[in-house]
């Protein structure tokens, strides 16, 4: 009992093994969580500033609690993480079970809802990140990544990532901001208000090719007219665009 209470008396050997425990603990929930948890932080480097910070702020503050203990779970802490640090470096394999891949989330303009819910972004977080990275018109868009820092980087498709209209010295409808008219299957009614009835919008989705909204993960009307519609894909339609 005293090795999971935390008694005064747990030997040196106690502070290590419950280190190296808690350390192991921590992984798996940031694994978990996802890398979006940690934003632009390190897995590794996350886990080791967070524990190393508890370990040694209770002695530091308390003048009551022994200092050895605490001092030899952070060289654990730092001794595992060296390790597991140069393991990574030295072995692919291993570097791939520690750290987050690259995620795809947008191909050809295409949202991937399922890749969405697996990382646990919403769609307003990666509009906002679109908009962020100058890609508000997601039919631009070759491929949206997310990282393994937990950022979201975009790709623009060649036609749209080479010479602008003012480059080219051409007048372009300004396209404005897009407003959403559907998202997962539900049509905003009210946003449709400045735009026009329910009707004329189902009458839209049939001119795009789909017969109901609920085929339709993600609908956005610009102020010059612009239609953008990201359908939904099934788990079979997924592994055919990888």
């Amino acid at each position: 009992m005293e090795f999971w209470s935390g008694a005064e008396s747990l030997p040196i050997y106690g502070f290590l093994v419950r280190a190296a425990i808690v350390y192991v603990y921590i992984f798996l929930i940031v694994k978990i969580v996802g890398q979006r948890s940690m934003g632009s932080i390190d897995a590794l480097d996350f886990i080791f500033g967070v524990v190393i910070g508890d370990i040694l702020g209770e002695p530091l503050t308390d003048g009551s609690v022994p200092l050895p203990g605490p001092m030899v779970a952070a060289a654990t802490i730092a001794g595992i993480h060296l390790s597991l640090s140069m393991i990574a470096l030295k072995t692919p394999r291993f570097r791939r079970v520690i750290e987050d891949e690259p995620i795809i989330l947008a191909r050809n303009g295409v949202i991937l809802h399922q890749q969405l819910k697996k990382v646990k972004v919403t769609l307003e977080s990666f509009m906002m990140d679109m908009r962020l990275n100058g890609a508000s018109d997601l039919s631009e868009v070759d491929y949206a990544v997310l990282e393994m820092n937990g950022q979201i980087s975009v790709i623009k498709k060649s036609a749209y990532d080479s010479a602008t209209p003012n480059d080219l010295k051409q007048n372009t409808p300004n396209k404005g901001y897009p407003t959403v008219v559907i998202e997962d299957g539900r049509i905003i009614e009210a946003n449709l208000k400045n735009l026009g009835t329910i009707d004329w919008l189902r009458e839209l989705i049939h001119k795009e090719g789909y017969a109901n909204p609920k085929e339709i993960f993600f609908m956005t009307i610009d102020e010059a007219g612009n239609v953008y519609v990201s359908p939904k894909q099934t788990t079979n339609q997924l592994k055919k665009g990888r």
